[in-house]
């Protein structure tokens, strides 16, 4: 076991070896022997003061970041990132996410993170590498009290997949899942496809006349060149996104306010969401689909142009593959079939993934009936990757509540709670109790499927 530096402040119980067999998690084909213990390392700064860090890198190839704070609470909490990064995985993606959470380390909770094993859109192998982590926290530095599952944004999906792939002896006690792309993988990225042939309807130039066509739904052909810089030009050149809007010829303001009326997504995030739609696209298609794709447009009936009979004309149509369209929902679809309690939070105004997303989600915690374990929240924030200290602190401490003491929480509770934390926090509370979430198809168009 790894020495960490804890205080007397941490129950000696919580410093004691691995769980003994039968234990919650059991083996399940992960060998904590082949696993080497983690080292020392420097800790990233804002950790809280006299905080310990551990890192290493698993028998899987997932490099991993441990942060011990010094007053530990006996809890832990594992951290399933955004993205997804489609290189290689690296140390410097594992800081970062340490970095900008921050505020679990500082209230007291252990925190780890994985790079996981690879990049791209791959769900259940990044919930596989977490579930590992978790397992060589307890075989090699600490057994925890209770274990808090967090999921943020495309990482909310790897925790909700996690939980379900692993709900056997409910190794997580409570599932914490922030601006959640959690509509599934087969459905949360509709609207990009929809983004792309409204974007070559209006511009015409990705792919150029003069380029190899090619179908809009795989992303990008497999031998592209193509790098992001080269398709912002394009899109500048066609929609002067980086110019102030007073200086976009008509045109160019015409046609963003065509995406933004037709696709429901906010002008500053068209360039982001057409970069995952090509590059996202890519991976899915041929690194995780056998070349085919699982998006279509078959039967989408665009409207809030100037013109939507011309609209719906002049789109590209294309069918989703039945086999990659299976492919996918089994790696990153979810059931719903969670055993532990699971909270929420997502920005009304989230301009990377939509708050509807959380429409889709409830129905699919209601329909494997586990809607009584769902509990979610809605702030009035414009923000994707990180709301405010006193709001993660509010969810935790209702989390705990709920684990500990069987206190469900309510949003109301939980807005009540932000505003005590930001008494010590600083920083904003905007929950809105009362925000009734709309359906995801009131955003995004009904299509055929296979």
């Amino acid at each position: 076991m790894v020495a960490i530096g804890l205080t007397a402040a941490a129950p000696a119980a919580f410093a004691k070896g691995p769980a003994p067999a039968g234990a919650p998690g059991g083996d399940a084909g992960f060998d904590m022997a082949a696993e080497a213990a983690p080292s020392p390392a420097a800790c990233p700064t804002g950790v809280g003061e006299g905080a310990s860090c551990l890192s290493g890198k698993d028998s899987a190839g997932a490099l991993y970041m441990i942060v011990m704070p010094r007053q530990w609470n006996g809890d832990l909490v594992v951290h399933a990132h955004g993205g997804p990064f489609l290189g290689a995985p690296t140390m410097k993606r594992v800081t970062e996410d340490v970095e900008r959470w921050t505020i679990m380390p500082r209230l007291g909770y252990a925190f780890a993170a994985s790079s996981y094993r690879q990049g791209g859109v791959a769900v259940s192998a990044a919930a596989q590498d977490n579930e590992r982590l978790r397992r060589l926290f307890i075989a090699k530095v600490a057994k925890p009290r209770h274990v808090y599952l967090h999921g943020q944004s495309w990482g909310a999906s790897v925790a909700a997949k996690g939980a379900e792939l692993f709900a056997e002896g409910k190794p997580y006690d409570a599932v914490l899942l922030t601006s959640g792309v959690l509509g599934g993988g087969t459905r949360s990225y509709d609207f990009r496809l929809d983004l792309r042939v409204v974007y070559q309807y209006l511009c015409r130039n990705h792919p150029l006349p003069s380029e190899p066509q090619y179908p809009l739904n795989i992303g990008l052909p497999l031998d592209s060149t193509m790098k992001q810089a080269d398709l912002a030009k394009r899109v500048d050149e066609c929609l002067g996104l980086n110019k102030p809007a007073s200086e976009r010829t008509p045109e160019q303001a015409a046609k963003v306010k065509t995406i933004v009326d037709v696709i429901h997504i906010p002008e500053r995030s068209i360039q982001s969401h057409l970069n995952w739609a090509t590059w996202h696209f890519q991976d899915i298609a041929f690194k995780r689909t056998g070349g085919a794709s699982p998006f279509g447009n078959v039967g989408a009936v665009y409207a809030g142009s100037s013109d939507d009979a011309a609209l719906n004309a002049g789109v590209a149509r294309y069918a989703a593959d039945a086999k990659a369209v299976a492919t996918l929902s089994a790696d990153a679809d979810l059931g719903g079939k969670i055993p532990v309690p699971v909270l929420t939070v997502h920005a009304i105004h989230d301009p990377t993934a939509m708050v509807e997303l959380q429409e889709s989600f409830g129905r699919t915690m209601t329909a494997a009936g586990r809607g009584d374990a769902l509990v979610q929240t809605f702030t009035g924030d414009k923000d994707h990757s990180y709301l405010s200290d006193p709001t993660y602190a509010a969810l935790m401490e209702a989390l705990t509540g709920w684990v500990t003491q069987g206190r469900k929480p309510t949003p109301a509770s939980i807005a009540a709670g932000c505003e005590k934390a930001k008494a010590t926090l600083g920083s904003t509370c905007r929950f809105e109790p009362d925000y009734q979430v709309k359906p995801l198809e009131s955003r995004v168009v009904k299509r055929d499927r296979p």
